[in-house]
């Protein structure tokens, strides 16, 4: 049977909208069951922490289980390809860290992209970082260290958690925008020791792992790595005041595959950031040394993007391979 053109193309556009009003319908009655974050790093870690933080707060106003699982592996990707593989329905988050953004250009031979695969849900929090070295190292502020160190090239060591981390690429950064020449000692344990030995002189690391030790003067802070100074450490200069544009900030967020449904996205967001405004959670939060990042879904997906390309690179100029 031949159908009239005019009709052929009403069902044919018909069909064509069905998909988009299935996924509709699913986010009217979403959510029905229980809501699962993936995290890529072992229980008891950061990332772990304030995931299972934001997730009791989550469940108490979605009205739904909230269930944290922890994928570990090859630096969070593992789990990144589970959730980017995983079904648009709003049901199955990431929680994204600076790694993820780190890893896009770190990994060669990923198999999903992070700016196209995944869609910022909402920021959570950010970790300030402080660049700090022993007590006994002359340079007492950034000024000095640059001047030090440009007097001194290859002379100095800079600690970090590894190739390719947080702590590492902060540190390039500085190498970069400086022109200085500052040797690289990765650990893949604790570097705090031999900082405080006098063995490496210099790190780029987070402020709750250090604060201890800057307040009790066995480390001297030179300068914090946000745009402007910390209530934890209200004295320390931003880095940037000495070298212009510096920044470097590691965080924490929810991601969802890119085709969720963008009502989804848009509870889940209103949902996160309420629960960001509490005391309760400011509170909870501040102590694990970092503060609310309170973001839209389009402003937060534009961060991550953003992060990627900032750190390419850097990663690309220091010629960082991951371990």
């Amino acid at each position: 049977m031949r159908l009239p053109r005019r009709r052929f193309l009403h069902l044919a556009a018909g069909a064509a909208a069905l998909p988009a009003l299935s996924r509709f319908a699913a986010a009217e009655g979403w959510p029905t069951r229980p809501v699962h974050i993936v995290v890529g790093f072992p229980a008891g870690n950061a990332p772990d922490i304030i995931a299972r933080l934001i997730g009791e707060r989550l469940a108490a106003r979605l009205g739904q289980q909230v269930i944290v699982e922890d994928r570990p592996g090859a630096g969070s990707t593992i789990a990144t390809e589970g959730v980017v593989n995983a079904p648009a329905d709003g049901y199955t988050l990431m929680l994204v860290v600076l790694s993820n953004a780190l890893n896009a250009t770190l990994y060669t031979n990923l198999r999903y992209d992070l700016k196209r695969d995944l869609v910022g849900v909402a920021g959570l929090a950010n970790a300030p970082f402080v660049m700090m070295v022993n007590p006994d190292f002359p340079p007492t502020t950034v000024p000095e260290f640059i001047a030090y160190a440009k007097a001194h090239p290859g002379r100095i060591n800079m600690a970090s958690g590894g190739n390719g981390t947080s702590t590492h690429v902060f540190g390039e950064l500085f190498k970069m925008m400086a022109g200085v020449d500052l040797v690289h000692i990765p650990y893949r344990g604790n570097y705090i020791p031999d900082l405080l030995s006098g063995q490496t002189q210099v790190l780029f690391g987070p402020i709750p792992q250090s604060i201890g030790y800057l307040r009790a003067g066995k480390l001297r802070p030179l300068g914090v790595t946000t745009a402007k100074r910390l209530d934890a450490l209200p004295d320390v200069p931003p880095i940037g005041d000495f070298l212009q544009g510096y920044e470097a900030i590691g965080w924490y967020g929810l991601a969802a595959p890119s085709r969720t449904p963008p009502a989804i996205v848009g509870r889940l967001n209103e949902a996160i950031n309420a629960s960001l405004a509490e005391p309760e959670i400011k509170a909870k939060l501040a102590n694990l040394g970092v503060e609310p990042m309170v973001m839209t879904p389009a402003a937060f997906t534009s961060y991550i993007a953003g992060d990627v390309d900032k750190w390419a690179k850097v990663i690309r100029y220091a010629a960082i391979k991951p371990e």
